[in-house]
């Protein structure tokens, strides 16, 4: 059986770049996981619809983008439970959660927990927000280890706080980039939930 790696992307869907992912996952017949922002997926549930379609996971990533270690607890409990209701609007009911930035607390895994939800962080980070080209972001990549079974690779589909570039077509090139490189080394990209890796 070939080990799996999920691919996944943070703080779309968005009408311009969403879509070219998921031409570039079709080509491969590859999935990934989508952690959507809920107001982006309420006014874009066509490309909710998309993903799921294409055999890909939609997760929980946020409503508003705030570190929880900023935030009371009541206003962790507020968002996810916002979240969750939006997204039930579209059909999604996720498994797969990943807190802004990535920064969970102890409210955080409490509530992971009550809502049957599975905290997502990852291992490597391309750190596309910041503009660099494809390939620079591939070497980045090598340099901490290179793809291997079980990896948790966070890319974004849409520009959200911080970030320092106009589009993500570098994103796109490298989703390529990757694609290609699991494909050689038989590794086979899934949604999260579908991963054989340990990581979380």
């Amino acid at each position: 059986m070939k080990e799996t790696i999920a691919l996944t992307y943070d703080d779309g869907p968005d009408p311009l770049w969403t879509p070219r992912i998921l031409a570039a996952l079709a080509r491969r017949g590859a999935r990934a996981t989508f952690f959507v922002q809920a107001r982006r997926a309420i006014e874009n549930p066509d490309l909710i619809e998309s993903i799921l379609a294409a055999g890909s996971e939609v997760g929980f990533h946020c409503v508003d983008h705030v570190r929880h270690s900023e935030r009371p607890r009541e206003a962790v409990v507020a968002d996810l439970e916002t979240g969750l209701e939006l997204l039930d609007e579209v059909g999604v009911r996720p498994r797969a959660w990943r807190a802004p930035w990535g920064v969970e607390t102890d409210a955080t895994r409490a509530l992971a927990s009550s809502h049957d939800l599975r905290l997502w962080g990852w291992n490597l980070d391309t750190h596309d927000w910041r503009g660099d080209g494809a390939r620079r972001m591939l070497k980045a990549l090598d340099a901490q280890g290179g793809l291997r079974g079980g990896d948790v690779i966070l890319m974004h589909d849409a520009l959200g706080p911080g970030a320092r570039r106009g589009g993500c077509a570098e994103t796109v090139a490298l989703t390529e980039l990757l694609l290609g490189i699991a494909e050689g080394s038989a590794l086979t990209p899934a949604g999260v939930s579908g991963c054989e890796g340990v990581l979380a």
